[in-house]
């Protein structure tokens, strides 16, 4: 007898007239949205200009999803090019797929390139929207919600997923919702980077290979569950090894960089602090030592002034004595 579970929704897109609003793009949407928004006030704390994320992220979002979606045709190809399958699907992003690891792999390059136009160290800017992106994940998952996919075995827990679609071979029931686990860990993620950046400020691409690592912690677990149809390799499901293989590299990372460059970047973006770069509490701060500095010269302005005054007096009285001892 079944309890409780979560619903699935009875579809995955909306008319509006003859415009359909599919769930899954608006989760899509909606984490590139609040990544730039949080990768925007991180880049402005370390020191950078506002709307500078944004402007890389035009080149970055474009090749991620370009990089998701490769990834995922190519280690599914037998979804789109077996026999009986069209191979006109592929371009349905619409209709999910997309491959993290391929989106990392090509946004990387995007704002590589976005970065190198501004004269940016691609690594501070890595480190300031590491976060963002662990939380876009966190809402992109919904996505596989909408679309009643990417679920993991059969279970009767009260959280358990209520699958109702029959289409693509799916067989209705209850199963555990590796969507929200998913989602649930990468919002951990967040909080973990955010958290391990402040206190250990972490810099040179730093943060952004913690995210890597702690997130594929998650994706191991999380990757181990699910029943959809994937390619194995000596028993492991081949993101398990992908999520094996990215985490030690980024482990690495962290140990070699932290040895070869220590601390953070003094400075990410040039030239932003003389354009308005800076908060209003570098201003304020800049407004009181400019103030202390007047202050200091007119009291030095009033010493020199005094000691003059001093001389003359001496001179004067000089002066007096000699013509008295004259006279």
């Amino acid at each position: 007898m079944e309890l409780a579970y979560i619903p699935s929704p009875s579809r995955g897109v909306i008319h509006l007239g003859p415009i359909p609003l599919r769930g899954y793009a608006f989760c899509i949407i909606i984490g590139v949205f609040v990544a730039v928004w949080l990768g925007n006030k991180r880049w402005i704390a370390r020191g950078g200009r506002s709307g500078t994320v944004a402007d890389i992220a035009v080149w970055a979002v474009p090749f991620g999803l370009v990089g998701g979606r490769l990834y995922h045709v190519i280690t599914d190809y037998e979804l789109y090019f077996s026999e009986g399958r069209d191979w006109v699907d592929a371009f349905k992003i619409w209709e999910g797929g997309l491959g993290i690891w391929g989106a990392i792999a090509l946004g990387a390059l995007g704002a590589w390139i976005g970065c190198r136009r501004r004269g940016i160290p691609m690594p501070a800017y890595a480190d300031a929207v590491a976060p963002g992106i662990a939380l876009a994940q966190a809402i992109g998952r919904w996505g596989n919600w909408f679309n009643q996919e990417l679920y993991g075995r059969e279970t009767d827990v009260p959280w358990a997923l209520k699958i109702t679609s029959s289409t693509d071979g799916r067989v209705p029931g209850t199963y555990h919702p590796t969507f929200l686990y998913e989602s649930l860990w990468c919002i951990g993620v967040a909080v973990l980077v955010i958290w391990a950046d402040r206190r250990f400020k972490l810099g040179h691409g730093r943060a952004f290979a913690l995210y890597v690592a702690s997130y594929c912690v998650g994706r191991f677990w999380v990757e181990y569950m699910r029943v959809d149809d994937a390619h194995h390799i000596l028993g492991l499901r081949l993101n398990n090894w992908t999520a094996l293989i990215v985490f030690l590299l980024a482990v690495a990372y962290i140990v070699i960089s932290a040895k070869k460059r220590p601390g953070r970047e003094a400075v990410v973006e040039p030239g932003a602090g003389a354009s308005g770069g800076e908060t209003e509490g570098d201003a304020d701060a800049g407004a009181d030592s400019d103030s202390a500095a007047e202050a200091k010269d007119e009291d030095a302005k009033g010493e020199a002034e005094e000691d003059v005054e001093e001389e003359v007096k001496e001179d004067v009285k000089d002066e007096a004595g000699s013509g008295t001892k004259k006279t």
